[in-house]
């Protein structure tokens, strides 16, 4: 384990641990002019004839927005836009040294949806794509929601869709170690913000149909208030029965194939796990803690696990998705990243482990595999669907 005065002394010593560092050396009047003025002057009066211009010959064409409010950090809850800030200044230096994207961090107040929205629109100018980050839900469906459609660069949110992709990778690989038809299992999800409603639905559209859904007040049902109106809509749409409704975590247990738990630490028993169908799959990815230790749910008879620590075997980890993912984006021009696209992600993420084993259901987060694969499943998503433009045409 690294020590925590380390931690603090490498980022104090840095002062975080990002840096802007210039393409262009400026060591004359000639590199002057043309890095800064009279040259910028070219470009400002072209590109304000033609705004899409700046995509060229910009910055704006190659940089990400990161973008926090620090409300519903993974481990940490509610820590505050500035409590947010190491999390996004992290991925921002991950997506340069894993697939050399420039991104940078941008800590926003706790403000309602629509101001976040109004925020985010008014700076978009100066980025080729989105990045959204532990904002807390439903204010996050709003915003993603919104963003998306008023823009015409991607807009992602990595605690919906990095976890979808990376849990449904997972688990299309754990299904064929236990030797079961992927879309034949039945699945309980615990812990239905976010990542645990995002994931609900990717595997519903991956053809896993059978799916239980439980939150804070046990299974989420149609005609429950306490739920919100997004939690409610999708529980129709699985036929998620109103007899269900407080019908807590180890009532709903009895043969589940799988368990996948983005909740919270010590949730799920030995007992729990015992009472799952034969051969259990169980992502225990709650962090720090998982839902339930490793060597319990071993003991208990999980055939595969995994956890969101790379303490142990298995790290499902957003890591997995979003530098590939967005190098991807920026390579094909796609500008939203809706299912379909989600689904042929997790899938060629995948298949980046040719042989799953109950000890690798999705390759490691150093594997050099992972972003070229990645990235290359959203080119080739991107032909595919301008080829499908052009024939109907």
């Amino acid at each position: 384990m690294t020590d925590n005065n380390e931690i603090l002394k490498v980022h104090e010593n840095h002062t975080g641990v990002l840096d802007i560092q210039s393409d262009l050396g400026v060591h004359n009047k000639a590199d002057l002019g043309k890095a800064y003025t009279p040259g910028v002057a070219v470009l400002s009066k072209l590109i304000a004839k033609q705004p899409e211009l700046k995509n060229k010959y910009t910055v704006s064409g190659k940089l990400i927005a990161l973008v926090t409010d620090g409300s519903a950090v993974l481990g940490l809850g509610n820590i505050g836009p500035a409590g947010g800030l190491p999390v996004i200044e992290g991925k921002a230096l991950l997506y340069k040294d894993l697939a050399g994207i420039n991104a940078i961090p941008i800590a926003v107040n706790q403000v309602s949806p629509e101001e976040i929205v109004k925020t985010v629109q008014n700076i978009s100018q100066s980025f080729a794509g989105i990045h959204l980050e532990d904002i807390a839900a439903p204010k996050c469906f709003e915003i993603e929601e919104a963003l998306s459609k008023s823009l015409n660069i991607p807009v992602y949110h990595d605690d919906q869709e990095g976890t979808a992709i990376v849990v449904l990778a997972g688990l299309i690989n754990a299904a064929k170690v236990v030797g079961k038809e992927l879309t034949s299992m039945r699945v309980v999800i615990n812990g239905i913000g976010a990542s645990g409603l995002a994931t609900a639905k990717l595997l519903y559209a991956a053809g896993i149909k059978n799916l239980t859904l439980v939150d804070v007040y046990g299974v989420v049902t149609p005609n429950d208030l306490r739920y919100n109106r997004y939690q409610r809509k999708f529980a129709a749409k699985i036929n998620s029965s109103d007899d269900q409704k407080d019908l807590k975590l180890t009532d709903v247990m009895d043969d589940q194939d799988v368990f996948i738990g983005l909740s919270d630490q010590h949730l799920l028993s030995g007992h729990d796990v015992q009472r799952m169908a034969n051969d259990p799959i169980v992502f225990a990815l709650a962090n720090p803690v998982p839902e339930i230790e490793p060597e319990e749910a071993a003991k208990a008879g999980a055939k595969v696990i995994a956890t969101g620590s790379s303490q142990h075997p298995n790290q499902v980890n957003n890591i997995l998705a979003f530098p590939g993912l967005f190098k991807g984006l920026l390579a094909s021009g796609i500008t939203h990243v809706d299912s379909n696209l989600q689904l042929v992600v997790a899938k060629a993420l995948a298949s980046v482990v040719e042989t799953p084993t109950a000890e690798e259901v999705v390759p490691g987060v150093f594997n050099d595999q992972v972003v070229a694969t990645v990235s290359k499943s959203v080119e080739d998503y991107a032909d595919d669907q301008k080829k499908e433009l052009i024939t109907e045409a």
